[in-house]
Formats: C-alpha cells, structure tokens, sequence
C-alpha cells in the first residue's frame, strides 16, 4: 500500500477545548489507486488530506507513505519525502503571481536542486503535457481559472511524485474548465499516478474507483468499483 492509516485520531486545540477532527481513521490506498474522499463541511476530509500529504502529524496511530511513519520523521525528512513522493493541487491554485507559468512549475525543481537549463526542460515538457504550450510566459493574471489549474497541477508533477493529492481542484472554476481539470488529473492516474481528490461534488467523487466517505472525523464506508 502506498498510503496507510492505521487508528488515526487527530484532535485540535483550541485554548482549553479539544476539537476532534478524527476519530480512529483506518484507511488503506493501494499505488496507482484512484481515490476520493467525500462527506459533508467539518466531516475531516481536509485533516484527512493534510496527514495523507505529511503536512501535519496525527494525535494518534499511524499514517504510512509508502512504508514511512510520518509521526517518526524530523521536519526536514519530512519536507524531503513531501517533496519526492507527493505533488499538490489547492483549490486556489497558490501560483506566485510575479513569476510566469513556465516559473511556477520550475519552482520545485530549483528546492530539490535541480539544474536551471533541467528545470526548464522539464516545465516547459510538462506545461506541454497540460496543454499549455503557447501559455509559457504567461502569469498567472494572464490565464484563465481553468489555465491556472492545470499550471497547478504541471507544477504537482515537477518532481515526478508517486502521490497526486488534489483538493477540491474544481471548486474555483465553472463547469467546462472544471471538466477538462478532471479528464487531466485521471489521464495522469492512468499514467500510473496515484490520485486522491477531496471533493464535494458526488459527480467527481463517483468517478474514483475508491470512494470513502466521511461524517464525523470517522469512515463510514468504502465503495470500490472492482472491476474498474
């Protein structure tokens, strides 16, 4: 399995109130699954996705990334295995709006120590794969809603990561756009990614083989499309 938990309990303090997020949480995605996780506003999905995507730890149990404990990595280990294993894609895009398209994706390169003359090949390769070709020096201001995304999403893919972990990439952008957002992010999927979307829309969250629904911080059930 390429993302594991085991029991997870996450709590937050709030002063003197502890506000449970997670409730004994277990939850096994195989590599190159299609997942995502639904349930309704103040269910756990977003505390879900941020220890699935090591940016925080649980209160309790396990979370495994590709065989790791998180809970047993320094900060610096952990922003490492963040950076070689899983790309992001936010709701609000996060693009650095000073910097052009082709910038943007290279981003992540230049942390992980990659070479200029590399790093631009490579955005410029993977603006290509997204359909952005004629948008490389373009800032983010310049490009739509739906051209920002998929610079988003190029940029998730900078250092080639085992974990796609997208959430609510469609929520910003109209039905279109948001279509063409999701036919991309399943092409990857196919392309032997591993994909798991926090999502309100059913209609996106039926597409996944792997459906988990939350209410409550707890799981409440997982439906898989076997033959999928």
């Amino acid at each position: 399995m390429v993302i594991r938990l085991e029991n997870v309990v996450k709590i937050y303090r709030l002063g003197k109130v502890e506000v449970p997020a997670l409730r004994g949480v277990n939850l096994e995605i195989p590599k190159g699954e299609y997942a995502s996780i639904m349930g309704p506003s103040g269910s756990g999905k977003s505390t879900l996705m941020n220890l699935i995507g090591a940016l925080d730890r649980p209160t309790s149990g396990k979370v495994y990334i590709d065989g790791v404990d998180i809970a047993k990595l320094n900060d610096e280990r952990l922003a490492m295995l963040r950076r070689k294993k899983i790309g992001f894609v936010f709701q609000q895009f996060n693009l650095i709006n000073k910097l052009t398209a082709l910038e943007n994706v290279a981003l992540p390169m230049w942390f992980a120590g990659v070479s200029r003359a590399a790093r631009m090949r490579r955005a410029k390769e993977l603006l290509e794969l997204v359909g952005l070709g004629e948008r490389l020096h373009h800032k983010p201001a310049e490009l739509s809603g739906g051209e920002r995304q998929r610079v988003a999403i190029a940029r998730a893919l900078a250092n080639d990561p085992e974990i796609i972990l997208a959430d609510e990439p469609t929520g910003n952008l109209d039905t279109a756009s948001g279509m063409v957002v999701i036919e991309l992010l399943e092409k990857l999927n196919k392309l032997g990614k591993t994909l798991v979307v926090v999502t309100h829309d059913p209609d996106f969250g039926k597409r996944a083989r792997m459906r988990v629904k939350l209410r409550d911080g707890i799981v409440r059930e997982i439906e898989r499309d076997e033959n999928a």
